[in-house]
């Protein structure tokens, strides 16, 4: 089993960056793809972005293309999510979960981490 912790939530104005970080132990974490979701209070879990085990291939939530980016690495066993221009509405419960391929379906992730809390304020 792959265990994640994210790291790097916090409260940023409107406008402002932020990165998230999620570490992975257990399991070889660069056989395996890797996504960014999040939920919001009262809304159901929405998928942020995916990355391929190499890293050449990603995939992004038009809500978040050309903002956000998502990277990995391989050597130190963990996944990066660069948050840029953040607005209020994507404030949320950021979370980062493992699967054996790359997807946007949250249903293809057999493991989650616990989340961090990312706040914009207007």
């Amino acid at each position: 089993q792959v265990q994640l912790v994210e790291s790097g939530g916090g409260l940023v104005q409107a406008g402002g960056s932020l990165r998230l970080s999620c570490a992975a132990s257990g399991r070889t974490f660069s056989n395996l793809g890797m996504g960014w979701f999040r939920r919001s209070p009262g809304k159901e879990r929405e998928f942020v972005a995916a990355i391929s085990w190499s890293g050449a291939l990603s995939y992004y939530a038009d809500s978040v293309k050309g903002r956000f980016t998502i990277s990995r690495d391989n050597a130190r066993n963990t996944v990066y999510l660069q948050m840029n221009s953040l607005k209020p509405e994507d404030t949320a419960v950021y979370s980062c979960a493992a699967a054996f391929s790359t997807s946007i379906r949250g249903s293809d992730y057999f493991t989650w981490g616990q989340g961090t809390q990312v706040t914009v304020s207007s």
